[in-house]
């Protein structure tokens, strides 16, 4: 039996990308609306008004249609966005892609038939985390981009959840749903789409203290693009569900070369007829629309050497090669004599490992078709300044070959040749082809043909016939207006009626099954007939067929009603009499810090698993309850992580992850289980959300950093103030990222088991362009975390809080030495006991006065 194929998910940023998407082939399509709450905000995306007309668009094409509702709800927004679902499903779209569990539990109850996706905003990467989100209703999960192909296949092998995984397109530094950058330093949050890509900015690297000179690798934190081509036929093994591809944000050119391309692999790979020259054509297309460098990512594992080019942050396409000499309007170019690298091919060699072996993430990468460059392409020559918004370049006006190279004329006006010199690099970064191809492919009206359809005809000599026809879950049916006679010839055989009530043409749909099991040979009908048949089933199916999925929608407000049963399902918990300090240790200094406080508790979060099982024993001798922090996210494979934490008895938990969380409330109860607090990484900004994961079990949650002053009291309003935890003081973690900065910058390992753990051995920061040093630090998971340089402070929330009746007040240390750390905790244990102002306390503590900086930038429907 052959493999099933995936589907092939496109992106539309607007309408005619859609249209680009539908007419080059796309199964399904993805977008989001400009009412707010999904994670492309910059893009032009569709109005609910229009919906019903977009929806009737895609499914006249044969492909479904997501939309992407996947960002945070704050409180005041609720009541909005349960309208807005109550339009979006009568609107007929196929499925939601959501981050918040808020909007899984407010569909369910306006919609129970709507499909929900859960986002790969919402970091589900584990078995147990599907078990979090399948209880939400979710039916398919978008996996991080983070796993490679046997971690997809671990997976897909402990859970019989649909996978959606990412194929194309831009990559994230950091994991979906856990990036705090844009928040931290630009004001705005990724996690409401408005992500200001700060991962594209250069940054310095600080080693111990000292600047270390990198040359023209400064972008230090930009992936370059994802091209996965080569794991599609595991992908295709496993039986992944959906291949998506990312661009949201790009034009209609990227969304053809994209989509074509890789249906005619998909097809080849399930065909067993893969075309690998046609793959190497389509992937310079793709390049020449919109690259950065490509890789793969992380399906072929972590490879830190190749991740990251460094060198550029923006479009740059296909590479070259290097000027060998300018002379008047012409330019020598030159091939590099080495190997192609990359999923491209893009001339850059990977830098060889610890064994002299090149770093290869995923086997048999294309050669790629040979680069000849045309007049009319566009290229850039690249003098190692990307963020120059004139870097020379421009259309080819003549091309010459000329050795192994070529004579690169350029017109009037042209280039300024003048700073273009031998040895820069040279790319092609346009080509006007694919532009026409995408004009000549829109101007070719909707898509025919691609419903299938099922018909199945009864009938008896002096009854009409009658014609049952099928599509998608809809159907219709029509009768002859004249009954059936015996035919003098053959009749209505097969043949003639799969001729007449098939010929589909004009219509979104194609005959694909025919059943005349119920229809006795011998009869006849006139040939009008059965064409005015096919004309009225067709003409009953296709208003369903464009009305989408059959569902019932309820009228009745149902916000109340849930957050009341949520609510109800939370156990209760006495209101501690005083407020309790939290203090968030990573090294023995800051232990010694605690321990001298005289404090009742303490969190920890080490680097790495003996030296913890040293600090809870230090802090258990010392009187402290001890919380251990699990990991931020998890991967398949790594449930070990929760087991050994486990093993440490901690009296509480800091549960970071879906799949901890699950883990530790479904524990065999062979002992106590510790207590559970929920970190701010689970993203709770509403108070369904909150209500939600407290009735399920946690104890304890801590506010979303994405939360500001008002947000924080409007959800204050609706949930038991006295079950959470405020960040009081903390440097806010920005990326967190499955790359390593340390592998990448002070080894050739490609991954933990080659990389010689240089992090053992140095301290790490990355240096902003105004001059603030952020530090890196690498988790017991070989994560990184780049951690904002200044702390912040809440300190003047403090007397509100206390009033509303929070009671429990995080410190979190990051590098901070045992003096640093014990004048922080005074300071705040003064503030606490009322003993001196919020303004003494910042000051004592030396800190930036804040909490969160995200405001509410969604439209709420009235």
């Amino acid at each position: 039996m052959p493999p099933r194929r995936p589907e092939i998910l496109a992106p539309a940023g607007d309408l005619e990308s859609l249209r680009a998407a539908l007419a080059s082939g796309a199964d399904a399509v993805y977008f989001g609306l400009d009412e707010g709450f999904n994670a492309r905000a910059r893009a032009n995306n569709f109005s609910v008004d229009t919906l019903a007309e977009t929806m009737a668009l895609v499914h006249r094409a044969g492909a479904r249609a997501y939309l992407t509702l996947n960002t945070l709800i704050f409180e005041p927004e609720l009541p909005g966005v349960e309208k807005l679902l109550r339009s979006i499903a009568r609107a007929g779209v196929d499925a939601l892609i959501v981050q918040d569990p808020a909007i899984t539990l407010l569909a369910r109850a306006v919609c129970p038939q709507l499909e929900l996706h859960a986002s790969t905003q919402m970091t589900v990467s584990s078995a147990e985390g599907i078990r979090f989100a399948k209880a939400l209703g979710v039916t398919r999960v978008v996996v991080p981009r983070e796993l490679s192909t046997p971690e997809i296949r671990r997976l897909a092998s402990q859970s019989d959840m649909e996978l959606e995984v990412f194929i194309h397109g831009a990559l994230c530094m950091s994991w979906s749903g856990q990036c705090l950058t844009s928040e931290a330093w630009g004001g705005r949050s990724a996690n409401r789409g408005q992500c200001a890509q700060s991962c594209r900015l250069p940054y310095d690297l600080v080693v111990d203290g000292q600047t270390r000179d990198l040359g023209d690798v400064r972008y230090l934190l930009s992936p370059k693009d994802l091209a996965g081509v080569r794991a599609v036929p595991e992908l295709v093994d496993i039986g992944v569900h959906s291949l998506k591809i990312e661009g949201r944000l790009k034009g209609p050119q990227y969304v053809t070369t994209t989509v074509q391309g890789y249906k005619r692999w998909v097809d080849g790979v399930v065909a067993g007829k893969p075309d690998e020259a046609q793959l190497a054509r389509d992937l310079a297309d793709m390049s020449l629309t919109y690259s950065r460098g490509v890789s793969n990512g992380f399906l072929g594992g972590s490879d830190h050497q190749t991740l990251v080019e460094g060198r550029f942050p923006k479009h740059r396409g296909l590479y070259l090669g290097r000027v060998r000499s300018v002379s008047g309007k012409e330019v020598l170019v030159t091939p590099e004599e080495r190997p192609w690298t990359g999923a491209l091919g893009l001339g850059e060699e990977r830098p060889e490992g610890p064994h002299g072996q090149v770093s290869a993430p995923l086997q048999g990468e294309p050669t790629p078709a040979s680069v000849e460059p045309r007049p009319g392409m566009g290229v850039v020559f690249d003098a190692s300044a990307p963020e120059d918004k004139h870097e020379p370049g421009g259309p080819i006006f003549r091309v010459e070959r000329r050795g192994s190279g070529w004579v690169l004329g350029f017109g009037h006006p042209g280039p300024d040749l003048g700073r273009v010199a031998p040895g820069q690099r040279v790319w092609l970064n346009s080509d006007p082809a694919l532009v026409r191809r995408t004009e000549a492919l829109l101007a070719q009206g909707e898509p025919e043909g691609r419903v299938p359809l099922t018909l199945k005809v009864s009938g008896a000599e002096g009854t009409p016939l009658r014609v049952h026809a099928s599509a998608w879950g809809h159907e219709a049916s029509a009768e002859s207006p004249t009954p059936l006679t015996v035919s003098k010839g053959k009749g209505l055989d097969e043949a003639l009626l799969r001729d007449k009530l098939g010929a589909c043409g004009g219509t979104p749909f194609t005959l694909a099954n025919l059943d005349v099991s119920a229809l006795p040979p011998g009869l006849h009908l006139p040939v009008s007939e059965l064409k005015a048949l096919r004309r009225d089933v067709v003409a009953g199916l296709i208003p369903q067929l464009e009305r989408g999925p059959r569902r019932t929608v309820t009228n009745e407000p149902v916000l109340a009603s849930v957050r009341a049963a949520l609510l109800a399902r939370v156990p209760e918990a006495p209101l501690e009499a005083a407020p309790r300090l939290l203090p968030l240790c990573r090294n023995d200094e800051q232990l010694d810090a605690v321990i001298a406080a005289g404090l009742r508790e303490v969190e920890l979060d080490w680097m790495e698993l003996v030296g913890l099982q040293r600090a809870v024993e230090r802090a258990r001798a010392a009187g402290l309850r001890v919380t251990i922090a699990t990991l931020r996210v998890q991967k398949p494979g790594e449930e070990g992580y929760d087991t050994r934490l486990d093993k440490l008895r901690p009296d509480a938990v800091l549960v970071r992850h879906w799949g901890a969380m699950m883990h530790f409330l479904e524990r065999p109860t062979s002992g106590p289980r510790p207590v559970l607090h929920g970190d701010f990484s689970l993203n709770v900004t509403n108070s369904l959300t909150a209500a939600h994961l407290l009735g399920l079990g946690l104890d304890t949650l801590t506010f979303s950093h994405d939360l500001d002053e008002a947000q924080l009291f409007s959800l204050l309003a609706e949930a038991p103030a006295h079950r959470f935890t405020v960040a009081l003081h903390h440097h806010i973690s920005t990326y967190h990222t499955e790359h390593c900065v340390y592998s990448h910058t002070l080894s050739n390992g490609r991954d933990y088991k080659s990389c010689g753990r240089p992090c053992e051995k140095h301290q790490v920061s990355l240096r902003d362009r105004i001059g603030l040093e952020h530090p890196v630090i690498v988790d017991v998971g070989c994560r990184n975390t780049v951690f904002n340089a200044q702390a912040q402070s809440a300190a003047s929330l403090v007397p509100r809080l206390l009033e509303r009746g929070v009671r429990r007040f995080r410190v979190e240390f990051v590098r901070e030495s045992r003096e640093e750390a014990a004048r922080v905790l005074a300071a705040y244990q003064e503030l606490l006991a009322g003993r001196c102002t919020p303004a003494e306390a910042v000051r004592r503590a030396a800190v930036h006065e804040q909490f969160g900086v995200t405001r509410g930038t969604m439209k709420v429907l009235g």
